[in-house]
């Protein structure tokens, strides 16, 4: 938030509303269509078998023979975000189908071009993003059960089994955890608006408990994800075509433009939640992991980018807190704060599991040309020690943990603090 008076939110209540973000499901698209009319169901055959055509190595000669389909006749929102999400997903099938060894270079015609129409029509790229992966992409087993990993499954699936319906599923929890941080971050924004004092302690507490359930929420992954799945199998689905070595010109995607596009691949920075929590705080990050956050950006859904970009905007939570002095104001603040690093040194703790150990097994295998059928052999070259967004995914996640420290009032609890 900047301490500049001048702000984009008004001194009305601030809302949720027009940002499409639910006081329910936060940023998840609530309930999801998990169907389409009949006239898309060449596409929805295909993104339902996905598993089977690409373990089968038939995944591009089924792609290759579908009907070029106008989404023009699709109906609402939730329509074109599931006919989205499943090009997304054949998408990534088509390209990796055969490893980073056998990577095609042109999206055939009959899958870009719809597949660009709808993603301009949505704001985003024409690759997977988090918001195709974790936001849209569940259902309930039960609908009127509750929303635990138990009772919810996804509606499209790449290689990978239960590992990879675990990923998805946590990633979803861990946005799930933060609706009520996200509910308190408006209450944030309207307590430092009207100068409320008391529900503005309230609400950095709301906010310090969130962000510890979204911690403890990400936990989970440990007993639904297999290290050597995620790392061997599943990543490479989540590859995209810039900074990757793999593909250093790009895709082309046939029909849509003659040259090749370059688009990360799905990463956790896409998600916005951390990016609203971010900007509330005054977190700045370096120079580097700031130009990688703010492209992220732009794969997420635009209005959820709007609302970072009038957070960041809005004025200085900080510098508020600061500015009146208040021992419980700063103590709520910097727990707040706390809570984060203490996310993101977790989130290290994830990583380090599931791509960092793996990697350095991978490479030890491969120095010493050992033959093996494990599945960590079959994890590409191109990603190891980076994050499918294309990152340098440790000292990223590093770095970002630090500079969140930083924005911490410092205080001893009795001294007079600075800025």
């Amino acid at each position: 938030m900047t301490s500049s008076n001048t702000n984009t939110i008004p001194n009305v209540p601030f809302t949720l509303n027009k940002y499409h973000v639910s006081e329910e499901y936060g940023f998840l698209l609530p309930l999801p269509r998990t169907d389409l009319p009949e006239y898309y169901q060449p596409w929805m055959k295909i993104a339902r078998n996905l598993t089977d055509l690409i373990e089968a190595h038939t995944l591009r000669n089924e792609v290759n023979k579908l009907p070029l389909l106008d989404p023009g006749y699709l109906q609402g929102h939730r329509e074109l975000r599931l006919a989205r999400m499943a090009l997304s997903f054949i998408t990534m099938g088509y390209v990796w189908q055969e490893g980073e060894h056998g990577i095609v270079k042109t999206l055939p015609r009959n899958l870009a071009i719809p597949y660009c129409a709808l993603s301009r029509l949505l704001g985003l790229p024409p690759i997977l993003v988090h918001a195709d992966g974790a936001l849209s992409n569940w259902k309930k087993k039960n609908p009127s059960g509750p929303m635990e990993i138990e009772n919810l499954d996804l509606i499209v699936c790449l290689p990978g089994g239960d590992s990879f319906k675990g990923f998805f599923l946590v990633t979803l929890l861990v946005e799930l955890a933060a609706v009520p941080g996200i509910k308190a971050m408006a209450a944030v924004i309207n307590a430092v608006l009207e100068c409320d004092d008391r529900s503005l302690k309230r609400a950095l507490e709301d906010l310090a408990s969130s962000i510890q359930s979204m911690t403890e929420a990400l936990k989970q992954m440990h007993a639904h994800v297999d290290p050597a799945t995620f790392y061997g199998m599943i990543r490479i689905f989540l590859s995209g075509w810039r900074d990757n070595s793999s593909m250093p010109e790009g895709l082309v995607y046939e029909g849509v433009q003659e040259d090749p596009l370059q688009y990360s691949g799905g990463s956790a920075a896409q998600s916005s939640v951390l990016h609203c929590f971010d900007e509330l705080l005054g977190v700045r990050h370096g120079k580097d992991s700031a130009a990688f956050l703010s492209r992220m950006r732009d794969y997420m859904p635009s209005s959820h980018k709007q609302l970072v970009l009038d957070i960041s905007a809005g004025p200085s939570l900080r510098h508020y807190v600061l500015d009146v002095g208040k021992p419980e104001l700063m103590g709520a603040f910097n727990g707040c704060v706390a809570q984060l690093v203490a996310l993101r040194n977790y989130h290290i703790v994830v990583v380090s599991r599931f791509i960092t150990v793996p990697a350095a097994r991978v490479r030890e295998r491969r120095s010493r040309a050992e033959p093996s059928a494990e599945i960590l052999t079959r994890a590409p070259s191109s990603l190891e020690e980076r994050g499918t967004g294309g990152s340098g995914v440790m000292s990223f996640l590093k770095s970002v943990r630090d500079t969140t420290k930083e924005a911490a009032i410092p205080w001893d609890g009795n001294k007079t603090p600075t800025a």
